[in-house]
């Protein structure tokens, strides 16, 4: 039998490094335009991976429960999640005054991770 709990945690843990890594990415690429860019490539990114990481920990904080306990788990902890990326990137653009455009695509592309890692099975 396969555990979807385990298997849910492992994808969890993938995205979230896949996104640090494409993070990664996207800040050297920038690098070429000076550390402003490549810092809110990085964070943008980032942003991204926390929010993942947020989400994860809400949905699979612990052993198996009940169907409708894991649906407000998941909307819970994507509310959570929206709340931080906005937050964030208001802080990043705003407060900050990072670059928009590095910013933008270190989100979006990390964003783009999640997408591309839920269609990859275990």
């Amino acid at each position: 039998m396969r555990n979807s709990i385990a298997a849910g945690r492992r994808l969890a843990t993938r995205i979230v490094f896949a996104q640090a890594g494409v993070s990664l990415l996207m800040a050297l690429l920038f690098l070429a335009q000076g550390w402003r860019p490549a810092t809110g490539a990085l964070a943008g990114g980032m942003l991204v991976a926390l929010g993942t990481t947020l989400l994860a920990a809400r949905m699979f904080r612990g052993d198996a429960i009940s169907g409708p306990m894991a649906f407000w788990g998941l909307l819970l902890g994507t509310l959570l999640k929206w709340v931080l990326l906005v937050g964030g990137l208001i802080g990043l653009l705003g407060v900050w005054r990072l670059p928009p455009l590095a910013v933008i695509t270190g989100f979006t592309a990390a964003l783009l991770v999640h997408l591309a890692g839920l269609r990859f099975k275990d």
